[in-house]
C-alpha cells in the first residue's frame, strides 16, 4: 500500500485509536505538515498491531517505481500501475521461502499514464468503458462538514 496520505491507512489509524478523530488530525494533519512523519511505536494502541494484521513496511522511492514497473513489464509482460509497483517492490523485500506472498494491484496504470510513459516509453493501453470520460458530465454537490447534514444528503438521495 502507498500510504504517504492515504485515507485508507488513515482510516486504518482511526480505527485503531478507537475512532479518536482528534488524535487522527493531530496525526495526519499536525505532525505530517511539520515533521513529514509520525511515529506510532510508543503508543499503546499499535503495540500488537503488527502481530495481529501482519504489517510490515518498506520504502520505495520514484526510481525504484520505475524500475519495478520496467521489470514486471519485462519479466510477465503485465503493466502495472504505481501504487502496485511501490508494494510489489517492498513486498519481494519480504519474501520467505516457502510463503506465498500476494500483492494486490491497486489501480489501473492509464491513471499514472505519465509515469507508465516515463518508465516504459509508451502511453498504457485505456479500458474501452473508460473511453471519453473526461466529457461525460461532472457533478459536484458541496456541503458542510456536518455528519448529520451529509447521512440527510445520501438518504435523500439513493436511487
Amino acid at each position: 500500500m502507498d500510504i504517504s496520505k492515504a485515507s485508507n491507512f488513515e482510516r486504518f489509524v482511526f480505527d485503531l485509536l478507537g475512532r479518536d478523530g482528534a488524535k487522527t488530525k493531530a496525526l495526519f494533519h499536525d505532525q505530517l505538515a511539520k515533521q513529514a512523519r509520525f511515529d506510532l511505536s510508543a503508543d499503546a494502541a499499535f503495540a500488537s498491531a503488527a502481530q495481529r494484521y501482519g504489517f510490515v513496511s518498506g520504502k520505495s522511492t520514484h526510481a525504484d517505481r520505475l524500475a519495478t514497473i520496467r521489470s514486471t513489464y519485462a519479466r510477465f509482460d503485465t503493466l502495472i500501475d504505481t501504487h502496485t509497483a511501490d508494494g510489489l517492490k517492498v513486498a519481494r523485500e519480504h519474501l520467505v521461502p516457502g510463503i506465498p506472498m500476494v500483492v494486490l494491484e491497486t489501480a489501473l496504470p492509464i491513471k499514472f499514464a505519465e509515469t507508465i510513459e516515463e518508465a516504459l516509453g509508451k502511453t498504457p493501453p485505456r479500458p474501452a468503458k473508460f473511453e471519453g470520460i473526461e466529457a461525460l458530465p461532472k457533478r459536484v454537490k458541496v456541503l458542510p462538514a456536518d455528519v448529520a447534514v451529509i447521512k440527510r444528503y445520501i438518504a435523500e438521495n439513493l436511487n
